[in-house]
């Protein structure tokens, strides 16, 4: 088996200079929220370790994460499938086809066992023996336990893999299923529907230069892309602090671009990096062009109630606040939990009021007295 080329090594056959090389780098650390003094280690990784090996399964999904994942801007999807990792099996991209296809798969376990990267988009069907979804005569469910075995990081790309998404929501026919809930083995979640293009780069990154998993949330997700709600950093959230809201689609509040709280917005209950990082070359994400956040990259998203029928009204927790402590169904014991503090807090404060008075008039007795 030949040695597998670097990332650097196949830059240079491909004729980028050492200049474009250093300039990928960069951005490569900024992605995965390195400084300029990160960017050594970033080159030191593409320089020296080898391109991995890459297997990427399509089980139920609508192809939605491929499709957002070659609009990737920075780094363009060139750069990332054909140079930074070695992209060996993919029903959707791949040239092969039948046995041929079936045989880069089987060779890519083999040949790399241990290091190759597992890329899972979609849900896995489990009644019925799996029937719903098969490949090449196997089922899905068969397909991920042999891939997985081998595999020496797995991430579930979008909210199919993630969480079952639309195929899993009530009454789930095909017994859908995420893929942290069938195997034993760490699994990256990327949720969205689809997940940004950047972000699904950026995970791929830092696997690539830290040789580990990012640190992840209660949930499994990348702190680094879901640690805050879109809320947080949503630009119409002055608004949504002045109680400016959009009351219909059409009226003179939406064409000021007040907040789409009201319009069922998801905004204050889903973590994800959409107001940040945003899609198509960073041009916009679903609140800026008008529509209110669906929560796509929460779990239950499609059973969470119906998208344009705002939630109870909610708290403005800051962006310290985590989705390990707090979410859609903590956000009514949330409220209860501010309210009761704003009113022991007064109860409080009335009290201290009330004995500074006494105080106040007792001092006062005693001069007169005196």
């Amino acid at each position: 088996m030949s040695k597998t080329p670097s990332f650097r090594e196949h830059l240079e056959r491909s004729g980028l200079s050492r200049r474009e090389f250093l300039r990928f780098c960069s951005y490569a650390a900024a992605l995965i929220g390195l400084d300029a003094t990160g960017i050594p280690r970033v080159v030191h990784a593409f320089e020296s370790q080898p391109r991995p090996p890459v297997i990427w399964l399509h089980f139920q999904e609508c192809t939605c994460c491929s499709e957002s994942f070659i609009r990737s801007s920075h780094p363009m999807v060139g750069d990332l499938i054909l140079d930074q990792i070695s992209l060996d099996y993919t029903e959707t991209l791949q040239a092969a086809a039948g046995e041929a296809a079936e045989k880069c798969l089987k060779d890519t376990m083999k040949n790399y066992h241990g290091k190759y990267f597992l890329l899972v988009e979609g849900s896995v069907p489990t009644k019925d023996d799996g029937i719903y979804c098969t490949i090449a005569g196997r089922s899905a469910l068969e397909i991920l336990h042999e891939t997985a075995e081998g595999a020496a990081a797995i991430i579930a790309w979008g909210s199919c893999a993630s969480n079952g998404c639309v195929q899993s929501s009530s009454p789930n026919p095909t017994g859908a299923t995420p893929i942290h809930e069938i195997l034993d083995k760490p699994v990256i979640k990327v949720p969205g529907c689809p997940p940004i293009a950047d972000v699904m780069t950026g995970v791929v990154t830092h696997v690539l230069v830290f040789g580990s998993i990012p640190e992840l949330d209660g949930q499994g997700r990348p702190k680094s892309f879901y640690s805050r709600r879109v809320h947080d950093t949503c630009y119409r959230r002055p608004y949504y602090d002045a109680g400016l809201f959009v009351e219909r689609w059409d009226d003179e509040k939406a064409r000021k671009g007040y907040c789409l709280y009201k319009m069922g917005c998801r905004g204050p209950v889903t973590y994800n990096a959409c107001a940040v990082t945003r899609w198509n070359a960073g041009t916009s994400y679903p609140i800026q062009s008008g529509h209110g956040c669906i929560g796509c990259s929460e779990n239950n998203f499609w059973d969470n109630g119906p998208f344009y029928r705002h939630l109870a009204s909610f708290p403005g927790f800051g962006i310290e606040t985590t989705a390990d402590t707090i979410g859609t169904v903590v956000g009514a014991a949330a409220l209860a939990g501010v309210t009761a503090h704003a009113i022991t807090t007064n109860i409080r404060k009335r009290k201290l009021i009330k004995e500074h008075l006494e105080e106040s008039v007792n001092v006062k007795k005693e001069g007169e007295d005196n």
